[in-house]
C-alpha cells in the first residue's frame, strides 16, 4: 500500500466523521457512507487482521509490527473521526431530524440513491447470479424495514446477539445498527444502561459488538475475496431495500418514548400531495439532487487525485 502523508490520514478522518454522523440518523448505515467513500475494503481488511496472532507479533517483533499489521494508522483516523462525529455532530443531526426531517431525510434519500450506482457499476460482470444475489439483497432490506419491533428485553445473551447482530447491520451499506436495535427490542435496555452506567449491560454489548464486528469482517473479506461481483450485488439491493426507510415523507403511526428520546416505531410511506403541513416539495427535491450529485462529485474528485 502506498504511504500516507498526514493530509491522507486527516481526509480518512472526515470520512470518520461522515460515517458516524450517518449512523446517529435512523435508517441511514456508516457502512453506505464507507462504501461510497472509498474506504470500506480497507475497513474490513483492517478489522479481518485484529486475532490472537497480534499478541505473538507484539511479543516477537515490537509495537510497530503490531501497529503496522492492523493498519493501525488508518483505524485510528477513521475511528477518531466516527467518535468526534458522535459527541459533536450527534445533537446537530438529532436536532435536525425533530425539526426538519423532510429536508434531511431528502438529502440521504438523494445520497442514498446515487450510492446505488456508485455501488453497482462497481460489479464488472452482471450475469444470472448477481442479478438474483442483487433482488435477494433488496428483498431482504425491505423486509427488515418492515418488520414491527420486539418488546423491550433484558437478557443478558440476548443483549449480547444484539450487540454483535447491531455492529454488524452497521458496517454492511444500507441497514443501520440503531434500527436493528429497535427491531430486536433491546434499544430502550442499551440506551437506559449508558445514562444509567450499568456496566454490566454496557460491557455485555460492547462485547457483542466486538465479536460481531471481528467474525462479520471475516465473513465480508472472505466473500469480497472469492464473490466479489456477487457480493456487490447483495451490498447493491440492501442500499436499494433501505430506500424504503429514509422516503421523507411518512405518516407516523406509532411512536415510543425512550427516556428523553422519542422513536417512530411504525409509520407508512405517503406521497408529498398527501403529506399533512408544509411538504416542503421544492427544498426537499433540491436537497435530494445535491445528494444525489455530491457522489459523483466526490468520485470525480477522487478519480483526479
Amino acid at each position: 500500500m502506498k504511504a500516507r502523508k498526514l493530509l491522507d490520514y486527516v481526509f480518512i478522518t472526515l470520512k470518520g466523521m461522515a460515517m458516524g454522523a450517518a449512523d446517529v440518523v435512523p435508517g441511514v448505515s456508516g457502512g453506505t457512507i464507507a462504501f461510497i467513500s472509498g474506504i470500506y475494503e480497507e475497513l474490513i481488511t483492517s478489522i479481518n487482521t485484529i486475532n490472537f496472532s497480534l499478541l505473538s507479533t507484539l511479543r516477537k517483533e515490537g509495537f510497530k509490527s503490531f501497529w503496522s499489521q492492523i493498519n493501525g494508522n488508518f483505524l485510528l483516523a477513521l475511528f477518531l473521526g466516527i467518535f468526534i462525529s458522535v459527541l459533536s455532530l450527534a445533537k446537530f443531526l438529532s436536532w435536525l431530524l425533530e425539526n426538519h426531517s423532510i429536508l434531511l431525510w431528502s438529502f440521504f434519500f438523494g445520497l442514498v440513491l446515487a450510492s446505488i450506482f456508485f455501488v453497482g457499476k462497481e460489479i464488472t460482470k452482471w450475469t444470472i447470479g448477481t442479478v438474483v444475489m442483487f433482488l435477494i439483497g433488496a428483498a431482504v432490506a425491505y423486509f427488515i424495514t418492515e418488520l414491527p419491533p420486539n418488546e423491550n428485553v433484558e437478557s443478558i445473551p440476548y443483549l449480547f446477539l444484539s450487540g454483535a447482530l447491531a455492529v454488524c447491520a452497521m458496517i454492511l451499506p444500507g441497514i443501520s445498527g440503531a434500527f436493528i436495535l429497535v427491531l430486536l427490542g433491546s434499544y430502550k435496555t442499551i440506551l437506559d444502561a449508558v445514562h444509567e452506567k450499568d456496566l454490566k449491560i454496557v460491557i455485555t454489548v460492547a462485547l457483542g459488538a466486538i465479536f460481531g464486528l471481528l467474525s462479520f469482517a471475516r465473513l465480508l473479506k472472505w466473500m469480497f475475496t472469492h464473490y466479489k461481483n456477487l457480493t456487490l450485488a447483495l451490498l447493491t439491493g440492501f442500499i436499494l431495500g433501505s430506500l424504503n426507510k429514509i422516503w421523507p415523507w411518512k405518516k407516523v403511526l406509532e411512536t415510543k418514548t425512550f427516556g428523553d428520546k422519542t422513536i417512530v416505531i411504525d409509520d407508512a410511506n405517503i406521497w408529498p400531495s398527501a403529506f399533512e403541513g408544509d411538504n416542503q416539495l421544492i427544498f426537499a427535491v433540491i436537497l435530494a439532487i445535491i445528494g444525489f450529485s455530491l457522489i459523483f462529485i466526490l468520485e470525480r474528485l477522487a478519480s483526479k487525485k
